[in-house]
């Protein structure tokens, strides 16, 4: 197969964001992948539920023709037969493994969001599994950080959190709905955030006394003080939308700028106090906002799939460099002529330039 691109599944970091990349710009651009050595230096290689999930989502989207997708499979083969479908899509993660998973459903949804902003018409994605887990943005991010963000480019879409899903049970639901792309693709640059116009949050727990919600928003509000940055955060203790299947609680933090919004988040866990949970939160946003940079590290990596699709240039700071970063920016590599340049080290602030090479 002459157009057929070949990826290196352990390369860099060596994650999921290598699959689901992969499976977007596949699906997008209607050109098959194989996945070789899939996370194959993670404790449990292969795919796992949520990545299941979002091969079978997007083998519904472009009608592709699939082979390895099976959990623990190290090879996976995803060739689409039809441009991305505008339709009405359900998946629940927990079908992917027997006994059922909390699998990241906002990963999901990153993974066809861009493919069915290509369509022609609008979709509804509605996804069951876990909202608010480890390792994976929450749906808060989502809403208020990632969907802002991608509007930049055109890109129109909306998330509704039906219910909160965590770790172990899951069981969240979160529906999206995608619109067509709009026309334009400006030239980007974000060097650093301006002024700061507003920090908020939101301290949240299901199933949890209703102290733990104000202990956390309360530890928040006083580490924010001491940086010198007057928050708004709100308490969320087991409202109606929260009527999750289990134990969980959350705090997110949201910065918005002059130009960008960042934001950052932290889970609560078994023997973990409300107050640590906090305080993970806060950490992250202080580093972000001391680096000077325009962009949090999460948004970093995200961003540059849309980015790249713009041609046209774009250059932005982060506040930190990560290996998610650096392997996302190869993987997009191996499909567009683009060229993605990284200028520091991981874990330290840095540059990155996008360029058309085509």
């Amino acid at each position: 197969m002459p157009n057929l691109v070949t990826i290196d599944g352990s390369h860099g970091e060596g994650g999921g964001q290598i699959i689901r990349t992969s499976l977007s710009l596949a699906a997008l651009l209607g050109v098959p992948v194989r996945i070789e050595r899939v996370r194959a230096q993670r404790p449990k290689p292969g795919l796992q539920a949520q990545h299941l999930t979002a091969v079978r989502l997007a083998a519904q989207v472009c009608d592709a023709e699939v082979t390895g997708a099976e959990l623990g499979s190290t090879t996976l083969h995803f060739a689409p037969r039809s441009r991305p479908r505008p339709g009405e899509y359900t998946l629940d993660v927990a079908e992917m493994r027997r006994g059922g998973s909390a699998g990241s459903v906002t990963l999901v949804l990153q993974t066809v969001l861009v493919p069915l902003a290509h369509a022609d018409g609008p979709s509804c994605v509605t996804l069951t599994g876990g909202t608010h887990v480890a390792w994976s943005p929450p749906a808060h991010y989502i809403d208020h950080v990632y969907l802002p963000a991608l509007a930049r480019w055109g890109y129109r879409a909306e998330v509704t959190l039906e219910r909160w899903g965590w770790y172990p049970i899951g069981q969240g639901v979160l529906r999206a709905t995608v619109w067509p792309l709009a026309p334009g693709r400006p030239a980007y640059e974000a060097l650093a955030p301006g002024r700061v116009h507003r920090v908020w949050g939101l301290s949240a727990a299901s199933n949890l006394p209703r102290h733990v919600v104000a202990r956390q928003r309360q530890q928040a509000l006083e580490s924010l003080q001491k940086a010198g940055l007057r928050a708004e955060i709100d308490e969320l203790p087991d409202a109606p939308a929260l009527n999750s299947r289990c134990q969980g609680s959350f705090l997110f933090l949201a910065v918005e700028c002059e130009h960008a919004v960042a934001g950052f988040s932290a889970l609560g866990a078994r023997g973990k106090p409300a107050e640590r949970v906090a305080q993970e939160a806060v950490r992250d946003l202080r580093a972000w906002h001391r680096s000077g940079a325009a962009l949090d590290p999460h948004l970093a990596d995200q961003v540059i799939l849309p980015l790249a699709l713009a041609g046209a240039p774009g250059t932005f700071t982060t506040s930190a460099i990560t290996q998610h970063l650096l392997t996302n920016a190869w993987v997009v590599e191996q499909f567009l002529p683009v060229r993605i340049a990284v200028e520091g080290t991981v874990g330290r602030p840095g540059r990155v330039r996008i360029a058309n090479n085509g």
